[in-house]
């Protein structure tokens, strides 16, 4: 089995809108340092906004 790795850590995005929606995700902390922010789908306002990294 694959160990964890450290560099590759599991970090939720949660939703601008206020919803309170979320999406789990992994990111290399080597490359990005600073909090992720993506424009993904929030299913109960039911359109595309931004998803700030939640930590």
């Amino acid at each position: 089995m694959a160990k964890r790795d450290a560099k590759r850590p599991i970090i939720t995005l949660r939703s601008t809108a206020g919803t309170g929606s979320t999406y789990t995700t992994r990111k290399n902390r080597t490359n990005t340092r600073e909090r992720l922010e993506l424009r993904k789908y929030d299913p109960r306002v039911r359109r595309h906004v931004t998803f700030r990294e939640d930590r």
